[in-house]
């Protein structure tokens, strides 16, 4: 048996952990034995790793960086004995590297999931200082991995891409989401999901959403499933526009890609990402997907094959292209179509497992023991 012990700040619902939850539970039981620890606390995802009888550590940490948080971490590691040790999110990836972490033989793999142009100087310090004290970096994105060789140094025999997996989506409820916001079937709905923070763009959305109103006929919303720090400002910024009749906020919500399947487009025009899940599960669901053209969105989205590609922060082509996709049904049912097939042929939850098997019984079986991690002080 391989024991695994996966490593991530919180099991809340959100991409990161949704992958990680995807990954453990998908693993074959009787080859692997893997355990979850968070550091600061469980949250949705704890109960579904759980049922599939896999244990969860909750070390409670209470501080950016808390003594006995790392002593309970190397405890706990030290009883654990595992093969690998995986983690993710900046403050798993810290504390993992960190000396006295890791038993003497464990090999370690820090997973990467965003083009964090957002860390300060003082994160990507730690990630320079650190970047020698691990086997293996996995990036889920071609971008990722880029933005890791390039800005932080690390070596590109270090860096592996492993994209995401979806999940099969659960059935929706037909016209519920039309219900909730009482409105009938033929409105047609533009939508976004994730997280409402600035790097989402979402201020461009809806101005670009004020420009096609414009233009469009018939009855047409947009639709924010998600909450964050960016929230209340969009609103404001609606009814400056004058638009907030038809634009709605939907918060967070558990049963988002359920909400997600009744859009008539899907939108996302970040700024930069890592490889979207929101887009992916819109993807999924057979939705034509108007999106950035930032590398990590193409990596997915090919213009005019399977999706629509702006560049971004054009809000007027952006404008241009969802009118474009609203009034003409059949390239929307096409690209849809297109969109659903890249993910199930390349981005199911088999692939991810195998991917990752790979990597483990290549770092078990071949990875030299005299490399850079090995050579440090643990």
């Amino acid at each position: 048996m391989i024991r695994i012990a996966y490593v991530i700040p919180t099991l809340d619902q959100s991409g990161a952990e949704r992958q990680l939850t995807l990954l453990a539970t998908g693993l074959p039981r009787d080859e692997y034995e893997p355990h979850v620890i968070t550091l600061n606390r469980g949250g949705h995802y704890a109960q579904v790793i759980r049922n599939h009888g896999i244990p969860v550590h909750v070390l409670g940490k209470r501080f950016r960086f808390d003594p006995l948080t790392w002593l309970r971490l190397r405890s706990l590691l030290k009883a654990i004995q595992p093969h690998i040790i995986q983690s993710c999110i900046f403050s798993a990836n810290s504390y993992v590297r960190l000396p006295g972490i890791r038993p003497e033989g464990s090999q370690l793999i820090v997973s990467e999931r965003c083009v964090d142009s957002w860390k300060s100087d003082w994160q990507k310090s730690v990630d320079v200082k650190l970047s020698r004290r691990m086997d293996v970096m996995t990036a889920n994105s071609k971008s990722v991995a880029d933005f890791y060789r390039d800005e932080i140094g690390i070596a590109e025999d270090v860096l592996h891409v492993i994209p995401n997996g979806v999940a099969e989506l659960p059935a929706a409820e037909p016209g519920g989401l039309h219900r909730e916001l009482g409105v009938l079937d033929d409105y047609r709905l533009i939508g976004f999901a994730g997280r409402l923070a600035p790097q989402k763009n979402l201020r461009d959305l809806i101005w670009a959403f004020h420009l096609l109103k414009q233009s469009v006929t018939g009855p047409v919303g947009l639709v924010f499933i998600g909450d964050g720090p960016e929230r209340d400002r969009l609103a404001q910024f609606a009814v400056d526009l004058g638009r907030r009749d038809s634009v709605f906020f939907m918060g967070h919500r558990n049963d988002a890609t359920c909400l997600i399947q009744e859009l008539a487009v899907f939108c996302l025009p970040s700024a930069f990402e890592g490889m979207s899940n929101s887009l992916m599960e819109a993807m999924a669901c057979g939705l034509p997907c108007v999106v950035s053209d930032i590398a990590s969105n193409q990596e997915l989205i090919q213009h005019e094959q399977n999706g629509l590609v702006f560049p971004v922060g054009n809000t007027t082509r952006l404008a241009k292209i969802l009118l474009q996709c609203l009034n003409d049904q059949q390239c929307r049912r096409q690209l849809g179509q297109a969109a659903k097939e890249t993910i199930s042929q390349d981005y199911n939850v088999t692939s991810l497992v195998r991917r990752h098997q790979d990597l483990y019984q290549r770092l078990l079986e071949d990875l030299p023991r005299g490399s850079a991690s090995h050579t440090e002080d643990r």
